[in-house]
């Protein structure tokens, strides 16, 4: 029996508006990977290439401080309380940034270290990456998610998303509206996930 996968696409801005025809879809692939504590889910991106912002600097592979600021691809995995959830932002230089937060944009670990791949398309115009999550970030009984992507500068900012907020309610975009996330059988794609990870009292083990 294959594995479980699970493919979405992001085709929607952040406000639930049709993207523009310069736009494009972006696609992620979530799938595990290993067994035990070795194991986790694979995070597969493949996404248009705008080099906008540029390459923001700092080593590939590693985490680089508020890349949110630059181009991204993001996931967001929200436990079943709707309180703790796991951020990971993928930039296609390379650099990466994984945040826990427990409460509503309450960060309270960054900059974790991830095992990410990421290659540009030049001629197409197009980047892939590839991340490694490890089990032990995701919190406790994950259920519901949600997926971004972020290009562009100033007025030319342009943001993403999987499950968007609805169009005409808010002005400004905001990816940590919990509300809008969708379900997810997480036990499905990683079955071991029904004990739980880290929660608000033992993140700082991490």
């Amino acid at each position: 029996m294959a594995p479980t996968s699970f493919d979405y696409t992001i085709s929607k801005h952040w406000d639930g508006t049709p993207q523009s025809s310069e736009d494009f879809t972006i696609s992620i692939k979530l799938e595990p990977f290993g067994d035990g504590e070795a194991s986790g889910v694979k995070m597969s991106v493949s996404a248009p290439f705008y080099n906008s912002p540029p390459n923001p600097g700092g080593e590939a592979g590693e985490p680089f401080p508020e890349l949110w600021d630059h181009e991204v691809v993001e996931a967001f995995f929200l436990s079943e309380d709707g309180n703790n959830y796991l951020e990971v932002e993928l930039c296609p230089h390379g650099q990466h940034l994984v945040l826990l937060l427990s409460g509503t944009k309450n960060m309270v670990k960054d900059k974790l270290p991830l095992k990410f791949e990421a290659q540009i398309e030049i001629f197409d115009q197009r980047w892939t990456g590839v991340a490694e999550i490890p089990i032990k970030y995701f919190p406790q009984n994950v259920t519901k998610f949600n997926a971004y992507a972020i290009h562009g500068a100033d007025e030319g900012r342009t943001y993403e998303a999987l499950y968007p907020a609805p169009t005409g309610k808010y002005k400004e975009p905001d990816f940590h509206r919990l509300e809008y996330f969708q379900p997810i059988n997480f036990q499905e794609l990683v079955p071991s996930s029904a004990s739980g990870f880290w929660n608000s009292k033992s993140v700082m083990d991490l």
